[in-house]
């Protein structure tokens, strides 16, 4: 069984704007996926589909086999969502706060208290568990709202923009507590974003989601040989011997694009037997923004 399945998935909203056009997907149990896209791509519609908040116009979506429309009550005691703008209680402590939460899933106070403590521990927090949510920073609060989806030990985690907001700092110590979760718990991860540079630190797998529509999905290996043909290979040597094909790029700087790795080897016996010095050699593959870019102009230029 699927962790997440989408089939076809779409929503119309009234007055005509389709903000999801025939979405499928299949996330494995233990996957952190990226679903990545622009604000107004489809990101959290499509989560508040996955979650049973809106109902879908055509297609259907289950998570951990229950259908959130049908079965909201069975998706959210599975899974545990963390939103962009997080809605806790000012007036509550942290610990309060978690406690609380706690209990609306029907957690018993004790054991409510001990998860609570736990995770205040884990997300770096139980110095502030005691003060007032009113005094807490927007990291502090993000973390902490990391802390209330997990309370109930769920199975699947939706995250929509989860270090929005957030100075360099705070987002990089709530993506190393996402990645750490996932790694240690073997929980499913759905991580909506529009920073591509945070989600390849964590992310297994993507998806490129614009204008309501997916444009590919895979692993970023599986990306970058949809994007590009070929990787860009640099190499600074004293001297470039004619007929190898590399152009200067600066002093003692070559680069050439190759297929394949496969071929670099080849590439250097060539140069140093020409009698060339050879001082470094990198093949630059594309990252996850560069694929990001390539397919959503290819996908621009389909329609």
């Amino acid at each position: 069984m699927y962790a997440v399945e989408l089939h076809n998935l779409s929503k119309t909203y009234p007055g005509g704007k389709q903000a999801v056009k025939n979405v499928s997907l299949s996330l494995e149990p233990g996957e952190v996926f990226g679903f990545l896209g622009p604000n107004g791509a489809g990101k959290t519609t499509t989560v508040k589909l996955l979650n049973g908040m809106l109902t879908p116009t055509e297609g259907a979506c289950r998570v951990l086999g229950a259908d959130p429309a049908r079965e909201p009550e069975k998706v959210h005691a599975a899974a545990g969502v963390v939103t962009e703008h997080a809605r806790m209680y000012d007036n509550l402590t942290g610990l309060q706060n978690l406690v609380f939460y706690a209990e609306i899933f029907g957690i018993p106070a004790e054991e409510a208290g001990r998860r609570a403590a736990a995770l205040l521990d884990k997300m770096e927090l139980e110095d502030a568990k005691d003060r007032k949510l009113a005094a807490w920073s927007t990291g502090m609060r993000q973390r902490l709202s990391l802390a209330r989806a997990l309370i109930h030990r769920p199975k699947v985690l939706f995250l929509d923009e989860p270090t929005s907001g957030l100075d360099p700092e705070s987002a990089q110590n709530v993506n190393r507590m996402i990645r750490e979760m996932a790694e240690n718990s073997g929980i499913t991860v759905f991580l909506c974003t529009h920073q591509l540079r945070y989600a390849q630190e964590i992310c297994t797998r993507y998806g490129l989601i614009e204008e309501g529509s997916l444009l590919a999905s895979g692993t970023l290996e599986e990306l970058r040989e949809e994007a590009f043909s070929e990787i860009t290979l640099q190499i600074r040597a004293d001297k470039m011997p004619p007929g190898i094909g590399f152009r200067k790029t600066g002093a003692q700087e070559y680069e050439t694009a190759v297929r394949s790795e496969k071929e670099i080897p080849e590439i250097v016996r060539r140069i140093a037997a020409a009698g060339g010095d050879i001082y470094g050699v990198e093949a630059k593959e594309p990252d996850l923004e560069d694929i990001y870019f390539a397919l959503t102009a290819a996908g621009r230029e389909g329609l």
